[in-house]
């Protein structure tokens, strides 16, 4: 039988001992029909979130250039952190305007990628990240309040079966549409 966090806590507040569970090891438990899923289809640009198989939200987004294209694969919110600072290669950038990461910063499961704000809006809808997936910041504070550490992110590279009822049948091949514009 599976419990919520919530649960354990009060189950380990009774016991006496203080509960040690990170958010990883109770996303490895089976969530059940009602999981949480973080869909993201790079050729579309598009992210949707996804509850109990039922699409809640579309956001437009940027993803990866061909030089440095996004991750696929399925991965993990790990971390979620607001108004973050942006460091790379001896520089910082603190949380305001400047800085890349926005106002919100998802880490995935995969080391050095997550979803994030940005401070160039005009980027979205194109290639035109290191590999994040960038989104604007009143879209990504939309998300950040939607998901937790845990939730299930797919990242894919190619349209499916699955992407066109999400997205919609029309592919970003079929459009005509050109990647990098």
């Amino acid at each position: 039988m599976l419990r919520t966090e919530e649960q354990l806590k009060k189950m380990a507040a009774l016991a006496g001992v203080v509960l040690l569970a990170t958010a990883e090891a109770l996303a490895q438990e089976s969530p059940g029909p009602a999981a949480r899923r973080i869909v993201v289809s790079i050729p579309d640009r598009k992210l949707a979130v996804v509850e109990s198989g039922r699409v809640v939200k579309i956001f437009s987004t940027a993803v990866g250039t061909a030089r440095t294209p996004s991750p696929t694969g399925s991965f993990r919110v790990v971390q979620r952190i607001p108004n973050p600072t942006w460091y790379t290669k001896g520089k910082v950038v603190g949380p305001g305007a400047a800085n890349p990461l926005g106002t919100r910063w998802l880490g995935l499961s995969v080391k050095g990628y997550g979803i994030h704000g940005t401070n160039r809006p005009a980027s979205i809808g194109h290639n035109a990240s290191h590999g994040c997936i960038r989104m604007r910041n009143r879209d990504v504070e939309e998300l950040f309040a939607m998901v937790a550490v845990g939730d299930a992110v797919e990242l894919y590279g190619a349209r499916t079966p699955e992407l066109d009822r999400i997205f919609g049948q029309g592919s970003v091949e079929s459009t005509g549409a050109v990647a990098g514009q």
